[in-house]
């Protein structure tokens, strides 16, 4: 496998969306992935099942898209013989990851103090809302909680008094983001270290950080920001604006830009030199955003992009969903790739967006149907027996 994580084993005891899109990651980089469910299965198995539309023969598009390159095994955790059938897994891991509430793994006897004396080496990390520790660490939290708690709602939006979230789960995504993150920093870090440590990931922190140079000017200012819909704070014309078929962006960042800008979208309001610095664009920010949205309304995106393209003007068209997964970039950078059921039958989502110019292998297994790989996983890893492995599906240890 020329795949950068190959050699990697990582136990999957994630549900839902953050923790199993960080698995995810790592298992598209080549982390062997073993998803250890319950005996029911995990909760996401579920969502979207039924749903006509949006299943493949009983997978819904969240199961579909998150467990893609893993392996299924099912455990009941909470029997004795089932927690320690665990304990032999995590001795040949090197990753445990999981998004359970806060305490909970202390609960199940899965945590890393307790891991650490089974596998000295092993690397734990739990995405949670709020981190493990904290006045406030054991709120429950999800994606929209985590998006209003760490001020990113506040700022997105028409206007001060509509707050709305990011139409991506960003909440969710960030914290799966960060938590592939620090496991690659811990198992790197392990390398001359020769421990493994534990990563704990807050969804609140993941969006605390992605506040980035705002959260600065903020401590500068002293200010509290407010939303300004899809303009900018200081560029001028930076913009959504509608055209006869459709919506367009244009980013006018440097003086240039509005240059090339009035060569495309003449108008008598626009000849006023003061215009061609940002200071006078930005004080006259409604009149000029007015005008140009009036002339882009005259003829279609197309057009327009043509126009701008021309002269090197920042733009894109404002795209719905099927329109960004048939952009030429997007497909000739195969991210838009096959989900195969495990029965062959195919539907399509997105790719890995992280490309190497040498470990570069893309292939994407089917996600694993419930218990799947029980017997082989007990077998390969732990070199079980049939008798053995017969024994543990008779007392309900592992799924029947």
């Amino acid at each position: 496998m020329n795949k950068p994580l190959a050699g990697i084993r990582v136990i999957d005891l994630t549900h839902m969306l953050s923790g199993p899109y960080g698995a995810m990651i790592l298992a598209d980089l080549g982390a062997e992935t073993i998803k250890v469910e319950p005996l029911h299965g995990e909760g996401t198995r579920k969502l979207l099942a039924t749903d006509p539309n949006n299943s493949l023969e009983g997978m819904g598009a969240y199961y579909l898209t998150l467990n893609r390159n893993k392996q299924s095994i099912c455990i009941d955790l909470k029997a004795e013989a089932g927690l320690e059938l665990f304990y032999e897994l995590v001795k040949e891991a090197d990753v445990v990851i999981n998004n359970f509430g806060a305490g909970v793994p202390d609960r199940l006897k899965i945590d890393y103090d307790t891991l650490a004396k089974i596998n000295p080496r092993i690397i734990t990390c739990s995405v949670t809302g709020f981190g493990s520790y904290g006045p406030n660490y054991k709120r429950p939290s999800f994606d929209q909680i985590a998006q209003a708690t760490g001020g990113g709602m506040s700022i997105t939006g028409p206007d001060k008094d509509h707050p709305v979230r990011a139409g991506i789960p960003i909440g969710d995504l960030g914290g799966g983001m960060f938590a592939a993150m620090g496991i690659m920093a811990a198992v790197i870090e392990r390398s001359t270290s020769g421990k493994g440590q534990d990563v704990d990931i807050s969804m609140l922190d993941c969006q605390v950080s992605m506040l980035n140079y705002m959260a600065t000017m903020h401590f500068l200012s002293g200010e509290d920001p407010f939303p300004i819909g899809n303009s900018h704070f200081v560029h001028v014309p930076y913009n959504s604006y509608a055209t006869a078929d459709g919506h367009i962006v244009i980013a006018v960042i440097t003086d240039n830009f509005w240059t090339n800008l009035k060569e495309v979208t003449p108008s008598e309001k626009f000849d006023n030199p003061e215009y061609d610095t940002q200071p006078a664009r930005l004080r006259d920010k409604e009149i000029i955003d007015q005008e140009l949205g009036k002339i882009l309304k005259e003829k279609p995106t197309q057009h327009w992009l043509d126009q701008l393209d021309e002269r090197r003007v920042p733009c894109a068209p404002v795209n719905r969903l099927s329109q960004a997964l048939d952009d030429a970039q997007v497909t000739h950078r195969n991210m838009v790739i096959d989900l195969v059921h495990p029965n062959g039958k195919r539907s399509k989502g997105p790719g890995n967006p992280i490309k190497l110019s040498r470990s570069n292998e893309e292939s994407f297994s089917s996600p694993p149907t419930l218990g799947q790989h029980t017997d082989a996983v007990l077998s390969d890893v732990l070199g079980y027996s049939e008798e053995q492995i017969a024994n543990l599906r008779s007392k309900e240890v592992i799924n029947q």
